[in-house]
């Protein structure tokens, strides 16, 4: 027979036996003690992960002055019960639960003479203090970021919304990590078919370990093949907040600063928080830059791959002869250029990203003055071609939700314009465009509000209105609760504009 299925007994060592049995690893203490009476007791915990000095002040001390000789099981339970001053107390009766409450940082009380086991919630677990994320720096609007305890996540998410619809229900998944995952969600607004089958992929989660959101993304993704992401994530409790309350899923992560929302769309990716902090007429003008950027980031390098190989009259005569004069002598083909060119500032950011701060500052000025003024004066590569890669790098930053699509895409552009000309990057553009007109994300088009068009969703696409013409949740949702904002009139009554 399975231990772990099997019942507490009585007998307080034939408890600590079989616990010990289980958790064998030097970390899980016991602390042994006693009644005033002389009836054992005994404490068991994880080292490093929980408040000893809670357990001696409520625990050890209010039990040791306590009378249990005699008394029946039952009144015994309940005086041992009455007696702990935890506000997160639980009873657990199997050795599997027990097991679990222990390695998820909670302490295990456990009496002699009782066939259960009393759950303290006294975690002191490792955290950071909460700050700006790093990945999302706003100059105006909130500069709080998750951290990675899901309980402090789920509290910055309850100081934003005060509300009774606001639900959180907590899953497990991964055999070996017991990862707690948090779904977030507005009772009345969210679609409860979305929040169904949000809920049943992450139960079908099978996998020994998570240690980041990332993992749950890829996992409950409905296209996990896909170039372009089906899950949107952020760092920020303001955006998350703010997307639970359009009638999305949220999704927070034990270990994981990241937290996800469901469904997403691509125009998720052009838009900042700071947008909401600013005037509309200037946040339309962001918006639209980034767009172009992106369009810049990606096909820029290709068109001038396809210009230089196939339709050279495609530039002016002026700019012709000063890229002609560049390039006469280069002992590369134009595309092999860029790919070397590219390559070099692929691994450039790859190697600033993963070596020390120190090191990396002096890797990027020996990167891109030192080997890139080197290799034009040699002859190897030209200088329209550097300068066209590095403005490509800077606009794709713009848009940095977009980052890891955005290469992939310039890399495929690169070579189909190589091959193909400039009627392989409108092929390739069509078949993409195509593509993103089929995909979805839990039943959510990814080009919407623009397909199917939704007019009423265009007020906070690329295009941004005032918050006063915003009364309505987005549409593409399926929201229950249509309605976000109300205007009061002169009379007092409320309307809708």
């Amino acid at each position: 027979m399975n231990t772990n299925a099997q019942k507490l007994q009585n007998e307080l060592q034939t408890n600590l036996q079989t616990l010990k049995k289980l958790l064998p690893s030097e970390d899980v203490l016991t602390y042994a003690f006693q009644t005033a009476d002389g009836v054992d007791c005994a404490l068991m915990y994880a080292d490093g992960i929980v408040n000893k000095e809670l357990l001696g002040t409520l625990i050890a001390r209010p039990l040791s002055t306590l009378s249990l000789q005699g008394l029946q099981s039952d009144d015994k339970s309940a005086t041992v019960e009455k007696t702990l001053r935890f506000p997160e107390l639980k009873r657990k009766e199997t050795y599997q639960d027990a097991v679990k409450e222990i390695l998820d940082g909670n302490t295990l009380l456990l009496v002699d003479g009782l066939a259960i086991g009393f759950i303290a919630g006294a975690k002191l677990l490792p955290n950071r203090t909460v700050m700006e994320p790093p990945t999302d720096v706003t100059v105006k609007g909130p500069r709080e970021g998750f951290i990675e305890d899901v309980k402090t996540n789920m509290s910055l998410v309850r100081k934003r919304l005060k509300t009774p619809d606001l639900r959180f229900e907590t899953l497990k998944a991964g055999k070996r990590s017991d990862t707690a995952i948090a779904l977030c969600y507005l009772a009345g607004t969210t679609n409860e078919k979305v929040l169904k089958e949000i809920r049943s992929r992450i139960q079908k989660i099978n996998i020994d370990i998570i240690p980041d959101s990332s993992y749950v993304a890829a996992l409950i993704a409905p296209r996990p093949h896909s170039v372009f992401r089906c899950i949107g994530t952020t760092e920020k409790p303001d955006v998350f907040t703010a997307k639970i309350a359009e009638g999305r899923v949220g999704i927070l992560v034990d270990g994981s600063p990241i937290a996800l929302t469901a469904p997403y769309v691509l125009t998720e990716d052009f838009q900042s928080s700071e947008d909401y902090f600013i005037s509309p007429f200037l946040a339309t003008i962001f918006r639209a830059l980034r767009f172009l950027s992106l369009l810049v980031a990606v096909l820029l390098p290709a068109f001038y791959v396809s210009v230089q190989i196939f339709k050279m009259q495609l530039v002016p005569l002026g700019l012709m002869l000063t890229i002609a004069s560049s390039v006469q002598e280069l002992p590369l083909s134009p595309a092999l250029e860029m790919f070397v060119v590219l390559f070099l500032l692929e691994t450039l950011k790859e190697a600033s990203i993963r070596m020390p701060k120190y090191v990396g500052m002096s890797l990027s000025v020996v990167g891109a003055l030192v080997l890139g003024e080197t290799a034009v004066s040699a002859g190897f590569l030209s200088t329209p071609a550097i300068i066209i890669v590095a403005f490509s790098g800077i606009c794709l930053y713009t848009v940095p939700d977009f980052v890891e699509t955005g290469s992939i895409l310039r890399w495929i552009f690169l070579i189909v314009a190589g091959c193909l000309g400039p009627f392989g990057i409108v092929l390739l553009s069509t078949f993409l465009f195509a593509y993103l007109l089929t995909s979805d994300c839990f039943d959510t088009p990814l080009l919407a509000p623009f397909s199917p068009l939704t007019k009423r969703d265009l007020r906070d696409s690329v295009v941004k209105y005032g918050m006063q013409t915003l009364n309505k949740r987005p549409k593409i949702f399926q929201s229950k609760n249509k309605t976000r904002l109300r205007v009061n009139d002169d009379k007092g009554d409320a309307y809708e504009s």
